[in-house]
Formats: structure tokens, sequence, C-alpha cells
């Protein structure tokens, strides 16, 4: 799993997001200001700092550019070295990961035994998804890293509660400070709290064990909010902060929540500002269909076609065994609720771009899957290898190319795009691979390109010109076009495809077409 996260982090241009919190991690720690990026909590950029403080990178103090133009400015126009910026950022993530694949290993164990530590492991590791975006330098994948350990230290409490439940609060802080997304777990893991039966206190009338898990649920909140403001007084002690104009308050019950929320203002503002985000309406494509707004359905079917085959045929057997074995049935609060409840959550999003969302889903369902250990139908354990064998087949397949995977049920990683868009398949991550073909298979031919994604075509040696800026019929050799556009072509975009001829792909994200 280190090696594919490696060689996929070198190989690859940053992605849409990546710039945006490389430069704010630069701002964090530079100039000690929370003014870019405030709809994300600062933990995971100041993470990514610590790998970007071994290149020094400069940053120009009188820029007052948006948080867009500030990543660009950072990475590719003071002099910085891009490639080494973005390695720097993306090898503590990839750390991260790594550590939490010991969470995983670890929470199975617990469950059912070292064979389904081994089994949840090998998931995890092999999982197409979190090696995509467990190597690069974003926060989908120590968000669900930091709420699988919560729900874990929660686990561990049940036994020794004086013990787990404070590290149970201390992670559950960090991943608040790590992506707002994690707030939805909240509430489940002070109630698991008050509903554990081994919480803190002494046997007594019932009135005085219920109170001190009431005393138990309220230090573990506080704990998790002691985190949060502690990473963001390590940003900035004085907590200076302006409230932006997106962050205007909805009014209502979200409003009320928000303005009850004890956290620090600029948290608030943040969340704010994503409520702003899920008011609006979107593009989304699914099935070879381009749409506007969001489906309900598409978190999971985009699970669906992104996920090894094997894998989901372990995850069902995993969650049929935990239902049917009295031993692990409650272990289900603590596994398969969380990761429904951050399911439904996901689908009532704005947002339909790609299965990053609910990458929660093969973190915690890689535990729930080791439990088919415990099974003692005969021929279990072979097939449950199995399965696992073919996990590790269909991801050692796609490499080095985890971004665009799917299944081979539909189609595997080539056939992605025509289902899929954005961070399923193309998230302007292969530039370098787009200007080695151009060099070696189209020397001198005339590139036109359409590019989606925050990396700068010119550094990696593309030359080309914009398809849309002129007639027609004045574009005349190679149109180069990110799949993520092709998908949502119309207007001249899409006169230009359908009258070109389709003859080459770079990395299954950008199609060559012949005019």
């Amino acid at each position: 799993m280190a090696f594919a996260m490696v060689t996929t982090a070198v190989q690859q241009s940053p992605t849409i997001d990546e710039p945006v919190y490389v430069g704010t991690a630069e701002v964090l720690t530079q100039q000690h200001s929370l003014r870019y990026n405030p709809e994300h909590p600062p933990l995971g950029k100041l993470v990514m700092a610590a790998g970007l403080a071994f290149e020094k990178p400069y940053l120009d103090p009188a820029f007052t550019g948006n948080q867009t133009n500030l990543g660009r400015h950072v990475l590719y126009e003071t002099g910085n070295n891009p490639y080494r910026l973005m390695l720097a950022a993306r090898l503590p993530m990839i750390v991260l990961t790594l550590l939490f694949g010991l969470v995983v290993l670890g929470f199975a164990r617990d469950l059912a035994g070292p064979w389904a530590g081994l089994v949840a492991l090998a998931l995890y590791a092999f999982s197409p998804d979190v090696i995509a975006h467990g190597s690069l330098a974003t926060l989908d994948v120590p968000a669900a890293g930091l709420l699988l350990t919560t729900f874990w230290m929660m686990w561990r409490s049940r036994t020794r509660p004086r013990l787990y439940l404070p590290l149970a609060g201390v992670a559950l802080g960090a991943a608040l400070a790590t992506r707002m997304s994690s707030l939805p777990a909240v509430p489940l893991v002070l109630l698991l709290t008050l509903l554990s039966p081994f919480v803190v206190g002494r046997p007594g009338a019932w009135w005085k064990r219920m109170a001190w898990r009431v005393v138990a649920a309220i230090a573990v909140g506080l704990i998790a909010t002691a985190v949060v403001w502690l990473v963001y007084l390590a940003v900035d002690p004085r907590l200076r902060w302006t409230t932006p104009a997106l962050a205007s308050n909805p009014g209502g019950l979200k409003g009320m929540a928000v303005d009850l929320l004890p956290l620090p203002k600029a948290y608030r503002d943040g969340v704010l500002i994503q409520f702003r985000f899920e008011s609006r309406t979107f593009n989304g494509f699914l099935f070879g269909k381009a749409y506007r707004g969001s489906l309900w359905y598409y978190a999971p079917a985009a699970l669906l076609i992104k996920t090894p085959l094997g894998m989901i045929a372990l995850w069902l057997a995993g969650t049929i065994t935990m239902l049917v074995k009295p031993a692990l049935r409650v272990a289900t609060l603590y596994l398969l609720v969380p990761a429904g409840l951050l399911m439904l959550v996901a689908m009532t999003g704005s947002r339909d771009y790609g299965s990053r969302y609910v990458i929660f889903m093969p973190v915690f369902l890689a535990v729930v899957a080791g439990t088919v250990v415990a099974i003692r139908f005969r021929w279990a354990h072979a097939v449950a290898a199995v399965l696992v064998a073919f996990v590790a087949v269909s991801s050692v397949r796609t490499f080095p190319f985890y971004l665009p995977y799917s299944n081979e049920a539909f189609g595997g990683t080539s056939h992605t795009h025509l289902n899929l868009h954005d961070s399923n398949v193309d998230w302007g991550q292969d530039l370098p691979r787009l200007s080695g073909r151009l060099r070696e298979r189209y020397p001198g031919e005339p590139v036109w390109l359409v590019y989606k994604g925050s990396g700068v075509p010119a550094y990696y040696g593309i030359s080309a010109r914009n398809p849309l800026a002129v007639p027609n019929d004045q574009v005349r050799g190679l149109l180069v076009v990110s799949d993520s556009r092709v998908a949502l072509a119309k207007g001249k975009l899409k006169q230009l495809i359908d009258s070109s001829r389709p003859i080459d792909e770079v990395g299954y994200s950008i199609t060559i077409y012949r005019r």
C-alpha cells in the first residue's frame, strides 16, 4: 500500500482541491491567519504543513487574492518547485493513511481475533479509493480514519472507560478539526457513552450509574471541543477573524444549531459556508447521463461502481455475520450504525462529485468484513480467502491509476469515464502523463486543450491553445479534453467532440481526439 501510494503521489499533478490546501497550509503556519479555506478546519492542513516545512516554500506576504489563486501562486508563481511541494504535502497524508490501517487491524482483531484483523487490513490496504485519496493532500481519508479511531476507542471504553473515553474524545475532536462532515458523528458518540453498560462509576443505585454516564458523555464532549479550540489557537492565539460574505446565517433551525456550537467563530462561519454550498445547484454525471442538481442514490451508485466486487461481497457477508452472531451484534452500534448515519447524511448533499464523500465506507466496512472469519460454515474461510485475493488482483491491475478505478462489472478502469466524472475519474491529475504522451507520440502537432484542473499545463511543457476561443473550422490537429469536461460537454465543446475522432486516452482521465 505504501509503495502504491508513494508511486501515485510522485506521478500525479495537483488535483483540483490540493493547491488550495497547500496554499492555506502555508498561510496558517507563516502568517498565522485563518482567512483562507475557512470551510475546512485547520488540522489536516497543519499536517500537510509538517511535510512542507522541509521544503520551506516562499509565500509572498503581500498576496491578496482568493484561495484558488493562492494555491496557484504558491505552486507556480513564486519560484517554488510544485513537484517537490506536492510530494512534501502528500507524504504526511500517506503516513496517516498507513497508520489508520493499524486502527482497522486492531479494531477487527478486538472483534473476532487476529485472522479478522488480517482480512480487514487486506481489504483496507487494497482499496483503490483509499489508496487514491490517501495519497493526496486532501482531507477525506484523515477525517474518515479519525472517526474510525473514535469508535474503536468507544468500543474499548466498554471495559476500560477511564483510559479509552478520553482517547475517544481526543480522536473525535481531531476529526472535527479536520473536516466538518464529522459533525453528524457527535450525537452518536455521546449517545454510545450514555448507553454503555460499563461507563465509569461504581455499582450502586441506577440514578447514580446514569449520573456517571452523563458526566462521562459531557467529559467526552468537552475533550473533543477543547481539541478543536487548541487547533485554532495553535494557528492564531488571538483568534483574529473577520466573517466573510459567504458565511451568511440562513436562520431557522440550521442557524440556531450553528450559533449553539461551542466552537470558535471561524469554525461556525465555516459551517455556514458549507450550508451556502449545499444550497446551490451543481452539475452531475452518472451512468452516462449529465444532469443538474443531485440524485439521492448517487453516493451508493458511485460506491457500487468504484468498489472491487470481492470487497462488496465481503462487506455484505460481514454485515450479516455481525447481525446474526450474538457476540458481535452490539458492535454494529460502533460500525454499521455510524457508517449508515454518515451515508444517509452524504446522500442528502448537493454535490454529486465523487465517492470520496463516502470514503468512510471502505474504512469502516473493512472492519465489518473482517468478522467473516467467525462464520463456521464449511468452506467459509476458503471463500473469504478467494474473495480477498480477487480484491487484491483487481486493485493491482489498476496500478498506478487508482483515482479512475471501477470494478469489472462496469468495464474496469478504462470505462469509468463513461459512468462517472470529477474526482471519480478525472480530477486534473494527469498533466505529467499528457506532456509525456504528446512529446512521445505527437511531436510538433498543434494541440488544442480543454483541461479541468488546478495544474498549469505550460509548466509541464504542454503548449496548447483554447479551442473554445476560436471558430470551429480553425481547430485542426489534436483536440485534448479532460474526461470530466467530456461528460458535461454541451454547445461548442460538444460540437467539437462530435466532429472529432478519439485516438488516444491518457491516464484514463484525458481523451485525445483528431480533427
